[in-house]
């Protein structure tokens, strides 16, 4: 046979070492168990994943430094901040102006669907942000406007104030839907504020001027659509 082996003839006596020869399979050893873990392989693959949080980082702070300047370029003299001090500015700067943002929509009066006209006295004693510091022989007031919006509102009440001879201060407007709220804050020099008589006169002025300004924009339903013509005509006659 291929495969068999006889004993040795030295192994007979015994006098000498035998060995046993007969038929055997090799079997290799699995690749799996042979290899080794490659330390070259194992140093690449670290390296790989360290330059790819290298670059991750990289653009990362790219990005923080990017807002930076942007922060920088909206606050004056933030040129040598360092960034907590820069960021600490525009949070101060960010409550500020939601604060004022919610006084905005506290002081903001929707037009009524009718006509309107108010006209109260401001009282100097509480500190006004539109008030002058010396304001004893004025009288200031304020008056507010409700009616239709048109293009010659604004003009004519400036012109009647500047009959009563006051001084616009302070105006704001509201329009919405076609309806417009003027509110204006007036001045009047040399005023005896003593006299109740005279302020009870003055303010009743005021609002019959200001009823006269707003009746032009009054036009009824039924002549919604009529001509150019008879509108221009009731305007001179308001005017």
């Amino acid at each position: 046979m291929e495969n068999c082996f006889a004993w040795s003839d030295e192994g007979k006596d015994g006098s000498s070492s035998s060995s046993l020869k007969g038929p055997f399979n090799y079997i290799p050893p699995s690749p799996w168990q042979s290899a080794k873990p490659s330390s070259s392989s194992s140093e690449g693959r670290d390296s790989t994943a360290l330059r790819i949080h290298s670059e991750a980082e990289k653009r990362r702070r790219e990005r923080i430094n990017v807002h930076l300047s942007t922060l920088r370029r909206m606050v004056p003299n933030s040129a040598k901040m360092d960034k907590a001090s820069l960021l600490g500015t525009v949070i101060d700067h960010l409550k500020d102006l939601k604060r004022k943002a919610v006084g905005i929509d506290c002081s903001i009066e929707i037009p009524a669907e009718f006509n309107e006209v108010k006209v109260e006295l401001v009282d100097v004693g509480n500190q006004h942000e539109f008030l002058p510091a010396a304001c004893d022989d004025k009288l200031y007031i304020k008056a507010s406007v409700c009616c239709d919006d048109r293009a010659d509102l604004f003009q004519n009440l400036i012109k009647a104030f500047n009959r009563l001879r006051l001084t616009t201060i302070r105006a704001d407007m509201m329009s919405l839907g076609g309806r417009v709220q003027n509110v204006f804050v007036l001045c009047l020099k040399d005023f005896d504020t003593s006299s109740s008589v005279s302020l009870s006169c003055l303010k009743r002025s005021i609002r019959d001027m200001l009823d006269s300004v707003i009746s032009c924009s009054e036009v009824p339903t039924s002549n919604v659509f009529s001509s150019k013509k008879r509108k221009s005509k009731n305007i001179l006659h308001c005017v």
